[in-house]
């Protein structure tokens, strides 16, 4: 679903001046609405530092030049979405630019950590929105329940699910989950 590009630029406008109000920890724009979201649990935190890690460790075989970084911005003028994923892969020379946030075409891949308060959001409409996007590769940790979902092929066509503990293929990397802890 694509947003009149008037509507979504007022909403970046708004987006842009809202005040840093504590406990928020991410600004999203979806579905033609500002989305506010709690600061992450450190578990959650653990678990973006920990896939890091590992996809930084493959990179420079893989990928050279590239990164595994969280806090980026991810945006799609044309569908209307401001997404900020816990996670994604793309060139680090990409950060020098005076662009706000990363476009769609940079991003190799999509992690997001499953929050407590808003399952669905990463199961369904950041699903949508990142096959739409184009982003080749979505990885979904979910500390709720110790499992998780790899999104690849166009359009997310093939999915295939983990437990904690599993050893998972993410296109030409591998992610160990046996660090990785439930939510308490």
């Amino acid at each position: 679903m694509s947003v009149d590009p008037a509507v979504y630029d007022r909403l970046r406008e708004i987006a842009n001046q809202l005040p840093q109000i504590p406990g928020i920890g991410k600004i999203e724009i979806a579905d033609g609405e500002i989305v506010m979201m709690m600061s992450p649990v450190k578990r959650h935190e653990l678990a973006v530092l920990r896939i890091a890690r590992q996809l930084n460790a493959q990179l420079p075989q893989t990928h050279p030049g590239y990164v595994a970084h969280p806090g980026a911005d991810l945006e799609d003028v044309g569908l209307g979405r401001l997404r900020n994923p816990d996670l994604m892969v793309f060139a680090e020379k990409a950060l020098e630019s005076d662009q706000s946030a990363l476009l769609p075409h940079e991003v190799l891949l999509v992690v997001e950590i499953v929050s407590k308060s808003n399952p669905d959001n990463d199961y369904h409409a950041k699903v949508r929105d990142y096959a739409a996007m184009g982003i080749p590769l979505y990885l979904i940790v979910d500390p709720r329940k110790g499992t998780g979902i790899v999104h690849d092929e166009p359009g997310y066509t093939r999915r295939r699910e983990f437990a904690f503990g599993d050893t998972v293929a993410v296109g030409p990397w591998t992610v160990d989950t046996s660090g990785l802890l439930t939510y308490a």
